[in-house]
């Protein structure tokens, strides 16, 4: 079975049976027809062997980018750019436009996919009055999904990744707890993390370039 196919079994299984917060909503691009379609095209695309990746775990899809195309920090333009069209919405995510700044800056998709598999904590995602929702920002929420983002870890090490290490999008709350479950579980030897791309498009948009430097100096 190819790494592609493991990882379309694993999204087309996600579900969330805990009780979440008054309010608090799943939101599932896998379950979306037209998701799952691009998404199947994307994995097949770059994922079609059986040679191992190293994660990079972000904090969970948003409605912008994987919470509609089924790629992480993929939104429907990057997508079409990496040659897989799609009648989707053409709206730009700001994530989305940094990682793929990084991605051409490393050497292209094929060579970054090849080496690397880019999901979440949380690979389903919330919202909340309309707006997205980070797993950490209702501690009850973080409670009632650690269950299901511990077996979601367990369950991508049976790709075949790279243990020795992984990386954190994030170097706040996702490195925090990334590095308290993998200090309890051992899942990998080494938790590296990297500036989380809204961040760096937020608030440091002028120092695009040396974030994506401090990238690659990370990952090679």
């Amino acid at each position: 079975m190819s790494n592609a196919s493991k990882i379309l079994k694993f999204y087309q299984s996600l579900s969330i049976q805990a009780k979440l917060p008054e309010g608090v909503e799943v939101m599932n691009p896998y379950q979306d027809k037209t998701a799952f379609k691009l998404s199947k095209q994307f994995y097949e695309k770059f994922y079609g062997d059986n040679d191992p990746r190293t994660l990079i775990f972000g904090i969970n899809p948003g409605r912008f980018g994987g919470g509609i195309t089924g790629v992480p920090f993929t939104d429907p333009v990057k997508l079409e750019k990496i040659g897989i069209p799609n009648d989707l919405t053409k709206k730009v995510e700001l994530s989305a436009n940094y990682i793929y700044a990084m991605i051409e800056a490393y050497g292209g998709p094929q060579k970054f996919y090849h080496q690397f598999y880019i999901t979440a904590l949380s690979p389903l995602g919330f919202v909340k009055d309309g707006k997205n929702l980070n797993y950490y920002d209702i501690k009850e929420l973080q409670q009632a999904v650690e269950p299901f983002m511990l077996q979601c870890i367990r369950e991508q090490l049976d790709f075949g990744v790279n243990c020795a290490r992984c990386y954190c999008l994030g170097e706040g709350k996702n490195f925090d707890y990334l590095s308290a479950i993998n200090k309890r579980y051992n899942f990998f030897g080494e938790v590296i993390p990297l500036s989380h791309p809204r961040f760096i498009m937020q608030y440091k948009r002028k120092s695009v370039d040396v974030y994506i430097q401090d990238y690659l100096r990370k990952l090679t």
